[in-house]
């Protein structure tokens, strides 16, 4: 095995090639721009448990769990044998199957509010059906979302997913910004963005077009706004809002269901009326769900007198998918989910000790099983509040490479995600790898004190 201690072009030698050969046929290299590493990205060869193995030979311990995906980290034996198992009879049919159902049966008995459920291929096609029946329950054309907050690929659902200070606009009435160069302009005409935990703001806006709302598109801790879950009053104002209204409350919990047995809504204590799912129901295969009210759901109904929205998919509820998550959910039962975040909150204590002694200047925010360190005095509460300015965004850099050296994973804006085949032995390493970081973010700053002082 290779040492983490050697640099990055010493030992990633076969990556640069691989690489070299990826940007002949791949736009930037690569088909996710997650994957990116300066200078080029690091190549997986295998995993087991938490922790992947790289084709150097290198093992780190992983926190990214591929976006939050991988609720029992990698190839989890009781997946793949239950994967194994279907494969052998068929992947993929034009007929349904048992395993849609059985799968069905477990979600909806774990949320009360999921009286219906439908399946999908991913995260992104999840939001795009949950606006979609929105409009087609409602017969509206808007809705409104939180200004950063990212909710996959489809054009509404992006727009105001990455604004900048140029042109964000006022924060009384945030400007509707396209992401995709190109976007029409009808596309973000037709959304509203409000920001994120701000009771008067967000009201006001959502007021002034209240007749054309179809949905209010919610994800309670979302990450690109700061990983930090909504207020109390916050939740409660949008909910009472959207029902005195006729607009429907869409919450994306893509990310956020592994912060809770029935999702982060049960911990926040709000029904909405759908939602998006994603991510970790698919037991490590790609999958999404829409849940919810049964008369909402109805509207995907072909047996209803008028079909409102006619939708189907070719790998829908493929058995591969449904199969792998329906062991992977089976498995995450109410003691797993407390363990997880347990493990979670002792990593959030250890990290916040460690800050509190060297002095460092950084926070940590999150809930469940996910957190994320910023390099700011205070917990952003809003997406203008998480914006990182560059000097920011140069020490989570440094930051983060320091953790790749120690043979730690994360995510690129400082966030990991735990999976149960981590233990308090695992926590405890990242918890000192942090340590060490803070240090070293601590000898920067003398160091640069010094070059201040004395040019």
């Amino acid at each position: 095995m290779t040492s983490l201690g050697s640099s990055h072009s010493e030992i990633a030698t076969r990556s640069a090639e691989l690489y070299a050969r990826a940007k002949s046929v791949l736009p930037g290299g690569v088909s996710r721009n997650a994957v990116l590493r300066d200078p080029y990205p690091i190549y997986a060869d295998s995993a087991q448990g938490c922790r992947v193995t790289d084709i150097e030979g290198v093992t780190r311990l992983d926190f990214t769990n591929n976006m939050a995906s991988l609720i029992h980290g990698h190839a989890d034996p009781r997946i793949i044998e239950a994967v194994t198992a279907q494969m052998a009879r068929g992947t993929a049919f034009n007929l349904a199957t048992e395993a849609e159902v059985r799968y069905a049966e477990l979600l909806c008995g774990r949320n009360a509010g999921f009286e219906r459920i439908r399946f999908v291929n991913s995260g992104t096609e999840a939001v795009m059906m949950a606006i979609k029946a929105s409009r087609a329950f409602t017969g509206r054309p808007m809705i409104a979302k939180t200004e950063g907050a990212y909710h996959g690929v489809y054009d509404y659902a992006e727009v105001s997913q990455a604004p900048t200070p140029d042109n964000w606009g006022d924060a009384d009435r945030p400007n509707s910004v396209p992401l995709v160069h190109g976007t029409p302009r009808s596309v973000a005409e037709g959304v509203a963005v409000f920001p994120f935990n701000d009771v008067d703001r967000t009201i006001a806006i959502l007021d002034e077009n209240a007749e054309r709302l179809a949905c209010v598109l919610l994800d309670l801790m979302p990450h690109r706004v700061g990983l930090n879950p909504a207020t109390p009053e916050f939740v409660e104002a949008v909910r009472d809002w959207t029902a005195r209204n006729g607009v429907l409350l869409v919450l994306d919990e893509i990310i956020t269901f592994r912060s809770e047995f029935g999702g982060l809504q049960s911990h926040c204590g709000v029904t909405p009326d759908l939602t998006a799912l994603g991510k970790i129901i698919g037991g490590g295969f790609p999958i999404g769900a829409v849940a919810g009210r049964a008369d909402i759901m109805d509207t995907l109904n072909p047996h209803t007198p008028r079909l409102l929205f006619p939708q189907s998919g070719t790998f829908s509820a493929n058995p591969i998918s449904v199969t792998a998550g329906l062991v992977a959910m089976e498995l995450f039962d109410r003691p797993a989910v407390a363990r997880l975040n347990a493990l979670a909150e002792r990593a959030k204590a250890g990290i916040e000790r460690a800050i509190r002694d060297t002095g460092v200047t950084a926070c940590v925010t999150g809930h469940g099983s996910m957190f994320r360190v910023h390099m700011k005095a205070r917990p952003p509460s809003n997406y203008r509040e998480a914006y990182t300015t560059p000097d920011e965004s140069k020490r989570l850099k440094a930051l983060l490479s320091h953790l790749f050296d120690r043979g730690m994973l994360l995510i690129d804006s400082g966030s990991a995600t735990l999976s149960t085949p981590m233990t308090e032995a695992e926590i405890d390493a990242l918890v000192d790898a942090f340590r060490s970081g803070f240090e070293m973010l601590g000898a920067m700053d003398q160091a640069r004190s010094k070059t201040v002082a004395n040019p």
